[in-house]
């Protein structure tokens, strides 16, 4: 089995990349017949601005931009797609935001018919939610940010298309351990991606 680590931030002595290497090596510790990949989209300047091209794909008028169709098939490789991302206005940074924009389109990530509804495309993959916010626990939870998060994210991108929410994590700078329990955490995480299908 594979997994697709996707880090969205641009320092890579962060957190962030920590806690995405700490998923790596627990999906390596978890077996030889498991395999991971990652997608670094700051160092790899992936464009998040949605152009002309991404309308005319949406209207299903023209194929993918080359850079749209390398990560669809990055993601067809992967049985797993694992979202590392510090938390930017309760939500994901601008990079990742784009990145789903862009690459989780009509055609392959669903399909918009008038006629039937919504066709969800992603029923095979599962997806893991790996978010790091610097506000503590008591604060998501006293505003329902948490709860909005996961509105928007797990159901409203991944369940519009049909992928399963395996797994949605928020690590907080007041958890006990910090940042030490953050790397646990990940590791133990990444051992259980697979774990259902050994």
């Amino acid at each position: 089995m594979h997994a697709l680590i996707v880090v969205a931030h641009p320092d890579q002595a962060s957190l962030t990349h920590a806690i995405a290497d700490h998923v790596a090596q627990g999906v390596a510790a978890s077996g030889p017949q498991h395999s991971f990949e990652f997608a670094d989209l700051a160092s790899e300047a992936f464009d998040p601005r949605f152009t002309q091209a991404d309308v005319a794909l949406h209207l299903t008028k023209e194929d993918p931009p080359a850079d749209v169709a390398a990560e669809h098939a990055r993601i067809d490789r992967a049985d797993a797609l694992v979202l590392v991302y510090p938390v930017h206005w309760w939500s994901f940074p601008a990079l990742l935001k784009g990145w789903i924009d862009r690459v989780f389109t009509n055609g392959w990530a669903y399909d918009a018919h008038p006629d039937v509804g919504v066709v969800k495309k992603l029923q095979r993959l599962q997806v893991h939610l790996i978010a790091s916010g610097g506000a503590d626990m008591r604060t998501y939870a006293r505003h329902g940010y948490f709860g909005a998060m996961k509105t928007q994210i797990d159901h409203g991108i991944f369940g519009y298309c049909g992928a399963r929410v395996a797994t949605s994590d928020l690590l907080v700078s007041s958890d006990a351990g910090y940042p030490s329990s953050h790397l646990d955490a990940a590791q133990a995480i990444g051992k259980r991606i697979f774990a259902a299908q050994q």
